[in-house]
């Protein structure tokens, strides 16, 4: 029996948080969704209560990760979920409003799975958003050994 994938989602923009839930639900995404607003609470989350990751061995999650946070960079979180032996296989995407080139190698080159630039626009955003939707209902996350 397969879990269901929890949506791990850190973003301190409360608008644009909203802005996701409803597009991931609008695609039929009917999943758990956890919000974060800091990378404090969402790295004490991940890590559990020791600090090890361990109580998220084996539970099936999908970052959803914003950069530009209020007490560390998304680029931290990434390197610490993909440095971490028990969560290292969650799936990252980023969605930021960074387009720098090297900052999206950067984090391909640190593990993460997609980068989406936010548009500007609500409806290119909502868009993309949609469009990721659709992606989580195939997705497979990988069970853990």
């Amino acid at each position: 029996m397969t879990m269901p994938v929890t949506i791990i989602m850190v973003e301190d923009d409360e608008g644009h948080a909203r802005l996701i839930e409803k597009n991931i639900r609008r695609a039929g995404v009917t999943n758990e969704i956890l919000p974060f607003a800091n990378g404090t609470s969402a790295l004490a989350h991940l890590l559990g209560p020791d600090g090890s990751g361990r109580d998220n061995a084996g539970r099936p999650l999908l970052i959803l990760l914003d950069l530009n946070l209020p007490d560390m960079t998304g680029v931290d979180i990434l390197k610490i979920v993909k440095d971490n032996e028990h969560l290292r296989r969650a799936p990252v995407v980023i969605l930021t409003t960074t387009d720098d080139q090297r900052e999206i190698q950067r984090c391909y080159d640190l593990g993460c799975n997609v980068y989406i630039t936010k548009p500007v626009n609500y409806e290119g955003f909502a868009n993309a958003i949609r469009q990721l939707g659709l992606f989580f209902s195939v997705i497979q996350v990988p069970e853990a050994a």
